[in-house]
């Protein structure tokens, strides 16, 4: 492990940790992976979403095959570090996973569809971007329509190493585009709320109305865009 992951994680909420309460935590966290390899599945896949309950931008899943063996110092769910440790692991994940594949559904079919049909197309679309096929699956709480022998978790991304770096690669990947997408629409502040429903973000709607990455399907985006003008062009 580079010096740049060690110095990431040796704070966290400003109380030290020994690298054994990270190792010991890792373990715990393995016990899915280890069990399935124990089995002689050869290839175990943690898979997690980002973006079920913003009002703007697309669902993102990922998909990530860990190496046998493999200890990531302090991985842990995405919502529990930081941006700038989100962004550290990152690079470590898919400079080091097996496999990983990202699958992206956009605004219009969450409109169209819903978002938790949304979130397994998701799901489905990271599996078949892997460039290695998965013996078994380890999905956070949910279940989705495949050939591939799977376990659903509650709060897998707490629980299951694979599945808390599926969550980082989610995540990390929706918060660039949201990023990208602030420079288009400035007054949204996307680079700060990645499309949540904060003060700012729904004063902006108020004000200026939805733009073509708000979900119409979503209050309070129906029902203030019905108030509104919406002031972007959809085509």
């Amino acid at each position: 492990m580079d010096d740049a992951l060690i110095s990431a994680v040796k704070t966290n909420n400003n109380k030290q940790k020994s690298e054994s309460d990270y190792y010991r935590k890792y373990l715990e966290m393995s016990t899915y992976e280890n069990e399935l390899l124990n089995l002689k599945v050869k290839h175990v896949a943690g898979i997690d979403e980002a973006g079920r309950g913003p009002l703007a931008g697309p669902v993102v899943a990922s998909c990530v095959i860990l190496p046998h063996n493999y200890y990531l110092l302090g991985l842990d769910d995405s919502k529990k570090l930081s941006e700038k440790k989100r962004g550290v692991y990152y690079e470590e994940i898919i400079k080091n996973a097996v496999s990983y594949g990202v699958g992206i559904v956009d605004v219009c079919d969450i409109d169209k569809y819903n978002i938790f049909e949304c979130t397994k197309i998701a799901m489905l679309k990271s599996v078949a971007n892997l460039k290695v096929k998965p013996g078994h699956l380890l999905i956070d709480a949910m279940r989705i329509d495949i050939d591939i022998p799977q376990t659903s978790i509650i709060k897998g991304d707490t629980k299951s190493v694979s599945i808390a770096a599926a969550s980082i690669l989610a995540k990390v990947t929706r918060d660039k585009y949201m990023i990208e997408m602030a420079k288009k629409y400035p007054e949204y502040h996307f680079e700060k709320n990645k499309g949540y429903g904060t003060k700012e973000h729904l004063e902006a709607l108020k004000k200026y109305g939805a733009t073509p990455l708000h979900r119409q399907s979503f209050e309070p985006v129906k029902y203030l865009t019905q108030k509104t003008i919406t002031l972007f062009n959809f085509e």
